[in-house]
Order: C-alpha cells, then structure tokens, then sequence
C-alpha cells in the first residue's frame, strides 16, 4: 500500500469521524443545548440534527440519578422528575427534634435558564427543598406538624416553585413520606392516646349507663302511668258497677215493697210498715242468733212495736194462737 493510500484512508477515517460526531439524534421528550465557540447557539428537539465539531458542540449538564448520585450529561430531560431526598432533621417550634424525608415532584420547562441561571440544578433544587422544609416545620409545633402534612407540601410548593421558576423548573407538588419524632416522644404520644382512648371510653360509658338510665326510668314510668290508668278504668268500672248493682238492687226492692205493699193492703188493719220493720227485725236476729254468744243483748227495736209487726204478720198469713 502506497503512502498516498493511507493518507487517503487516514484522512477519510477522520472524515467519518467528524461527521458521525456532528449528527445528533435527539429522542422524544429530551433536548440538548449547543454552544458555538463557548456561546449559545441553539436547542435541539427531538429528531436528527448535524452540528459542527470542534466549532460546536453538545453543553453538558448535572443530571440526577435514581440513586441519588450525579453524572454529567448533555441531554436534558423535559419529562417531570422526582427527587426521593434522604431523612433529615429537622427542629420543630416547640424544639423538638424530629427526622423528615420529602419527594420533590418538578419538570423542566425552560432548558436554557436550568443550563445558563444554575450551576448544578439537582443539588440547588435538594438544598433549596432541604431549608426551604426546615423553615416551613420550624415555624409549626410537633403535634401541627403530625396533622397538618397538606399545608406543608402546600406551602413547599408555593416556595419553591417561586424560587424555581428563574431556574426555569416547575414545581408540581411536595409530598412528606414520614415524620419520625424522637423514641421519648412517640412513647408519650402513645400514652397520650391511650389515656385519651380510655377518657373516651369512659365518656361512652357513661352515655350508655346515662341513656340506659333514661330508658329505664321512662320505662317505670310509663308502667306506672299504664298502671294508675288500669286500675283508675277499673276503679271507674267497679263504681259504675256497684252504681248498677245498687241501681237494680233498689229497683228490685221497690217492686219489693210495693208487691209487698199491694199483698198488706189487702189485709184488714195491717200496716206495711209495721211488716217490712218486723221482717228486718226477724232477719236481724237471725244474725245475732248465728253470731257469738256473750252477755250483752241488743233490741233492735221497742217491744211493744215488735209485737205489733208480728201480730200484722200473723194475721196476714191467717195463723192462729
């Protein structure tokens, strides 16, 4: 091989060399900054575009890794990104010393401000997001801080989005993964809410034994109220009986003594009178004579007028001495 031949595949080596080096393929959703001589010349989106070595070339930038670890590259990601930063402590208003660990979600939509207006984007968005999460929980208490995660990544993302915005970077939303307060604090906040489970309990308790209580004595009295009004209906309905008993008992002896009257009537110098007095006389002594017998006698009724009733009685019947 002559020495004009490998000069000839030298230089075409080199020719192909350049011109692989000068087409860039650009993928979706990525774009690379080129620089002419040190300067701003361009941005390319995806596709295939041919830039000038040695006079251009692709400007690298900071990019995160999953890992968390940083690498230099020239392709941009236009894609929203998240930030998984490690635990960190943090002091709470009430000087309690707690551990926090947040995910940044951000995208990038300016590539020339995240090249041109920061040095290293990652590591100025972590500690931008590190301060940025001491401030916000420093002006809260512990037990605001437990309860109040949505105002944290509320205000989160209001700061950093407006410390962002001239890096050209938005920020989408801040999400706390845990909040670890310190072994002595959770073990009296577990006492804490044990004593107010119990306090609960008891109150519930005492509702049921109060509303049972209520129940109950609603319950007598309603039994009470149904029992004076049973035995008031039958109270009213023994009187309205003994009313009719009464009732049916004079009537019967109305016509009692007026048959009785009728039959005397009949009877030449009888009295009616005398005989009804005679006969209750005779059932009188009949009670006397049934019941105990002692030394005091009872007359009913004067002597002379007994006999009276008795002879009228006699002679009404027709009975002879």
């Amino acid at each position: 091989m002559s020495a004009l031949s490998v000069v000839l595949l030298i230089l075409a080596a080199v020719v192909l060399v350049y011109v692989c080096k000068g087409i860039k393929i650009v993928s979706q959703s990525e774009t690379i900054i080129v620089e002419r001589l040190g300067r701003y010349q361009r941005t390319l989106q995806a596709g295939i575009h041919v830039i000038y070595p040695i006079v251009e070339q692709a400007k690298s930038t900071a990019t995160r890794m999953p890992s968390g670890s940083i690498r230099m590259s020239e392709r941009i990601d236009m894609r929203e990104q998240v930030f998984d930063f490690d635990k960190q402590s943090v002091i709470t208003k009430d000087n309690v010393m707690t551990e926090i660990n947040a995910l940044l979600y951000f995208q990038i939509v300016d590539p020339f401000k995240s090249v041109y207006e920061i040095k290293n984007l990652p590591m100025a968005i972590e500690k931008l997001t590190q301060t940025t999460l001491r401030n916000v929980v420093g002006e809260m208490e512990l037990d605001e801080t437990l309860t109040s995660r949505d105002t944290i990544n509320s205000k989160l993302r209001n700061v950093l989005d407006d410390a962002t915005n001239k890096w050209g970077v938005k920020v989408n939303r801040v999400e706390l993964q845990d909040i670890t307060p310190p072994e002595s604090i959770r073990f009296a906040m577990e006492k804490q809410m044990q004593a107010e489970r119990d306090r609960r309990a008891e109150i519930l308790k005492a509702e049921g034994e109060k509303q049972s209580a209520i129940l109950k004595s609603e319950g007598e009295k309603s039994a009470e109220i149904n029992a004076a009004e049973a035995e008031k209906q039958a109270s009213i309905l023994r009187a309205e009986g003994l009313a009719q008993a009464k009732v049916l008992q004079a009537e019967a002896e109305a016509k009692a003594i007026s048959r009785v009257t009728d039959s005397v009537a009949n009877v030449k110098g009888a009295d009616p009178v005398n005989y009804l007095l005679a006969i209750k006389y005779i059932e009188g002594l009949k009670e006397m004579a049934a019941g105990k017998q002692d030394k005091t006698v009872f007359i009913p009724y004067e002597a002379s007028g007994v006999l009276g009733s008795l002879g009228a009685v006699k002679q009404m019947f027709g009975v002879k001495d």
